[in-house]
């Protein structure tokens, strides 16, 4: 029996970002072009032409690229690194990201990206979902994840995150807090190395703490919405990857926001979540670009 074949096989994402300046598209091109790589898409974005910041995301088809990956890495780092002076991440298209999973009680951002999952239209694997509470494990463990509970006490958050690490640090690629009601603390991102994304209503800076959906409708709001963004240790400041609202009225009760709240949360996530696994989002400071 032989294995199917990655429909991404031998296809590669080149990734640039750096001071704009002239005769960068054309150094990627022509290198690309000179180990034998066809372009298949090519999408560029510059803050300002003259003094500003260039971003490109580059797909292209390589044959033997696994192979070829080392030479044409070492080409890039003396092409684009030390004569441009630009940051760059090479990868193969074929190697889904290894994303770990946060959840607390609520379960509709979490299933939702495991059905995406499941059905493969999210390029990811899920090693593991953790959680500080039990009540998700039986759902999860359908779909033949490993469910970890890790209790998060006030006296015992330290020794949580600890065993949390132990869980993630070399396993995985990304984290996503899919309604994870829990703070991390600086440490805790520092140490872990990858990038952790978050989702949450988009009522802040109103309507904080317990409750947004009650106080948004005594407020008579006329937008509900989400917004999805990398975690830092300013608490939800850190870059924004994707929004969305939808409207309410008056007519509708406070049931009715929170179900339309979690609609959007979700497609927002999954939005969120392909994007950084397809390598189309890069981080620019506190801003992001999409491509």
């Amino acid at each position: 029996m032989t294995s199917e074949r990655s429909p991404y096989a031998d296809y590669g994402r080149l990734i640039v970002q750096g001071a704009d300046r002239p005769g960068i598209v054309a150094s990627v091109s022509t290198l690309l072009t000179e180990h034998g790589a066809n372009i298949v898409s090519l999408d560029q974005s510059s803050s300002d032409p003259s003094g500003g910041r260039f971003f490109q995301r580059t797909v292209f088809h390589l044959p033997d690229l696994a192979a070829r990956l080392p030479g044409l890495n070492a080409a890039l780092e003396q092409r684009l690194a030390d004569d441009l002076g630009l940051e760059f991440r090479l990868v193969e298209a074929k190697r889904r990201k290894r994303v770990a999973i946060f959840v607390s009680r609520a379960d509709h951002c979490l299933l939702d990206l495991l059905w995406r999952q499941r059905r493969g239209e999210l390029p990811m694997t899920v090693p593991m979902v953790v959680s500080n509470h039990p009540d998700l494990g039986d759902g999860v463990r359908q779909f033949d994840i490993p469910y970890f509970h890790v209790p998060v006490t006030r006296d015992g958050k330290a020794a949580a995150e600890k065993e949390q690490l132990n869980l993630l640090k070399g396993n995985v690629d990304l984290v996503v807090l899919a309604r994870y009601m829990q703070i991390l603390s600086g440490d805790f991102l520092e140490e872990l190395g990858v990038p952790v994304i978050n989702i949450h209503h988009s009522f802040l800076p109103a309507f904080m703490g317990a409750g947004p959906y009650q106080r948004a409708k005594e407020r008579g709001v006329k937008l509900v919405g989400a917004t999805a963004h990398y975690v830092t240790e300013d608490l939800d400041e850190g870059p924004i990857i994707e929004q969305d609202v939808i409207r309410v009225s008056h007519h509708e009760s406070v049931r009715d926001l929170q179900r339309k709240g979690a609609d959007v949360e979700r497609l927002v996530l999954a939005r969120a979540v392909t994007w950084h696994c397809e390598d189309r989002v890069i981080r620019d400071g506190n801003a992001t670009v999409v491509f």
